[in-house]
């Protein structure tokens, strides 16, 4: 920069916060209350720094300045002076360049170093300064430009009640996927090739959820160990995403992954961590809030040498603080408005809810959201629970927020595949949860129900394995969930046994026959319908290699499992009984007023009576759903749709007296028994007692009935 240059730089303006080109320069924007003094440092091509300018106002506790001849690709970096108090939460120290909070992209993938920490790490009981400049190694924060062609797309903005959710890993997915060049795997733009979105679209889905791609950083722990955050749940920025998956320009990249999928009708949902950083605990690395704002975490209220950890993490991020939560809206809004992203799945996201101290259904964090122009429609997703008090909170977010719920996934799994099967609490599972989410206030489809995620074992784990085996992740096995209900058939594994292997195909067709044809919206995890394994791993978070790579080399019993999820799919898309039944609804004075009718039978084609349910050994029954229409004008009532639901989780076959079909007779639709889970189309019940073969669910309708063509 020219010295006339230099004479040009004024005080510019305090918002936006982070680096905005303007007309001739660039307005840096910086929020640090009890700082001294900021400068930005800019970098030259090769890195070096080459210049840094004191911005020259404050107001607000923002720094702010205009520097003159900045422009788009400009890597810059912050340096902080201030107190160095880290026992008050004080770390300023200029020798450690910050990746700026707002920072909109970042030069390099981010790896830990020991020149991160602020203070000496041979000297821990006084904590010193530590002297050594960071920059060398510390990724930079660029200045961006958002621009992009759109090519007119639009986000779908599906209902709830057509969605099913398909959580996958950007690089884990493309690594082995067919028919994409060799440069594009493992990237945005792999994950954006057309063979991937054609094969996503084909199966069924309607939205993917990414596991993390805000920009993050292993821990040291797991570079020491010669392992990897692979998941990308330890994020440094909450605006840039993570260059390691891109060929060149990530935003750019990312955003066509984005338009691509809205061509083809399909929703992105982003899997976003706010509630912790990679800086860790209080004697840990600061790469950038740590280093600016005292205040960014939360502190023990008696003791500030220790951060709150409700994260399991190190940290607590400190919503509760006005200009944390105003960034936090400023990320949502960033990714909305510059990525037309359609939704958020919030990682431990009691943490975002709670006020001071606990959690509440009317905290700031969900108002602002609620009454934002560019959030209030999008899909909200809670993972309802953290690790501070009170932590867990099925079913209590506020009515346009969706919850993981995990009592689904245990109960379905210990219905199927444990001795402790529980049919009261299977049927209360796969209604809906109702008991759980509010009747008559929130809709159905506020349960989101999943058998499997990231987290645990992965369907083809869960019917091999009777303990987890988690040994690569160097913590002697203690890591990851010990309640798993999983069950491995008789041998541990790998088997050839042929009675063992067609049980567990059978258990794997049950389970996902149970997901998506529950009340509720579907959560589906990526490779379960090519029976993927991570070799009994339930927490292979660390493991960057071909064990969480899914492999698309699939044999003739995977092919068969792959279609049956296809049809599987069709069925729930076919029909408006699954995942929307509407309870009590009020008559309407206009128009045919519509009610859907649910009755449980036990095996002898009875309703099912108190008794039976209490009855603890009962692992068996039969469910009718059926819609009504009635007419109005002439109070008619007719049967629109209708279908019975079979389930028999006991080890032995069991007769069962059919209930009578509201609209005469009943057809074979789906028959987990069979070795492809289908049945032929035509195959009509012409007796009323059946045999119900063990570990078996039989889904019936009436004999018009099909699924929707392609």
């Amino acid at each position: 920069m020219s010295p006339e240059l230099l004479t040009q730089i004024h005080r510019g303006r305090p918002s936006p916060l982070g680096a905005t080109v303007v007309d001739g320069g660039c307005n840096f924007a910086v929020f640090s209350p009890k700082a001294t003094q900021i400068e930005i440092c800019l970098f030259d091509v090769d890195d070096r720094e080459a210049l840094r300018i004191k911005l020259p106002a404050r107001s607000g506790g923002i720094w702010y300045g205009f520097i003159p001849g900045v422009g788009y690709g400009q890597k810059y970096g912050i340096r902080a002076s201030g107190a160095f108090e880290p026992h008050q939460g004080l770390f300023f120290n200029p020798n450690k360049l910050l990746i700026d909070p707002y920072a909109q992209s970042i030069s390099k993938k981010a790896v830990p170093s020991n020149l991160f920490y602020a203070h000496d790490r041979d000297n821990r009981e006084d904590m010193t300064p530590c002297l050594k400049d960071s920059a060398p190694q510390m990724t930079k924060s660029v200045v961006t430009d958002q621009s992009f062609d759109w090519q007119g797309t639009q986000s779908p903005k599906l209902k709830w009640n057509n969605t099913v959710i398909y959580e996958a890993h950007v690089k884990g997915f493309t690594m082995n996927f067919p028919h994409i060049p060799d440069e594009l795997r493992g990237t945005y733009l792999g994950m954006a090739h057309p063979a991937v979105i054609s094969y996503i679209k084909q199966l069924g889905m309607t939205t993917i959820q990414l596991l993390p791609v805000f920009s993050f950083m292993t821990e040291p722990r797991l570079r020491d160990l010669s392992l990897s955050n692979y998941w990308g749940y330890n994020p440094i920025n909450f605006f840039s995403p993570d260059p390691r998956y891109a060929l060149k320009d990530p935003v750019s990249e990312l955003k066509t992954l984005v338009r691509e999928y809205h061509k083809a009708g399909l929703e992105v949902v982003l899997d976003v961590v706010y509630n912790h950083t990679a800086e860790g605990s209080i004697v840990g690395q600061t790469l950038s809030y740590r280093g600016l704002d005292p205040g960014f975490y939360r502190y023990h209220p008696d003791d500030r040498t220790h951060y709150v950890d409700d994260s399991g993490c190190g940290n607590s991020v400190n919503v509760y603080k006005a200009h944390v939560l105003r960034m936090v809206m400023d990320s949502m809004r960033h990714w909305v408005t510059h990525y037309h992203i359609d939704g958020f799945r919030f990682d431990l996201a009691v943490s975002l809810a709670r006020e001071e101290w606990d959690f509440s259904r009317s905290s700031t964090f969900f108002k602002v959201i609620s009454q934002d122009p560019v959030l209030h429609d999008i899909k909200l997703i809670a993972e309802p629970w953290d690790m501070g008090r009170n932590g867990y909170q099925l079913g209590q977010f506020p009515e346009e927020w969706y919850e993981i719920n995990d009592k689904f996934r245990d109960s379905v799994r210990a219905f199927w595949l444990t001795d402790s099967a529980d049919l009261a609490d299977f049927a209360t599972r796969i209604m809906g949860s109702r008991e759980l989410f509010r009747k008559g206030v929130q809709e159905i489809s506020a349960s989101l129900n999943m058998i499997t995620c990231h987290d645990g074992f992965t369907l083809e784990d869960l019917v091999s394995y009777q303990q987890k085996h988690n040994q690569l992740n160097q913590e002697r096995n203690r890591d990851g969930h010990n309640a798993n209900y999983s069950a491995n058939h008789g041998e541990e594994g790998v088997t050839a046994n042929p009675d063992i292997l067609e049980l567990r195909s059978r258990q794997k067709r049950n389970l996902l026959a149970t997901l998506l044809l529950s009340q509720g919206s579907v959560h589906f995890l990526a490779g379960d319908e090519i029976c993927r394994t991570q070799k009994g791993n339930n927490n292979a978070y660390c493991q960057d290699n071909e064990l969480n790579y899914l492999d698309w080399q699939i044999g003739i019993s995977q092919r068969k499992h792959l279609e049956f999820v296809r049809q599987l799919i069709k069925i729930r898309s076919s029909s408006q009984l699954f995942g929307d039944l509407v309870f009590n609804p009020e008559q309407l004075k206009h128009g045919p007023a519509h009610s859907d009718e649910v009755h449980w039978f036990n095996l002898l084609g009875k309703p099912m009576e108190i008794a039976n349910w209490h009855d603890k050994n009962l692992k068996a029954g039969m469910l009718l759903i059926s819609k009504k229409i009635q007419d109005p004008q002439t109070e008619l009532v007719s049967v629109d749709e209708c279908f019975l639901i079979m389930v028999n989780a006991h080890s032995s076959e069991r007769e069962c007296v059919i209930p009578a079909s509201p609209m005469g007779g009943w057809k074979v639709i789906l028959d987990t028994g069979e070795d492809d889970g289908m049945t032929p189309p035509d195959f009509c019940l012409s007796e009323d007692i059946i045999t119900l073969k063990a570990k078996t669910l039989l889904l019936l309708s009436h004999p018009e009935w099909s699924v929707n063509p392609d």
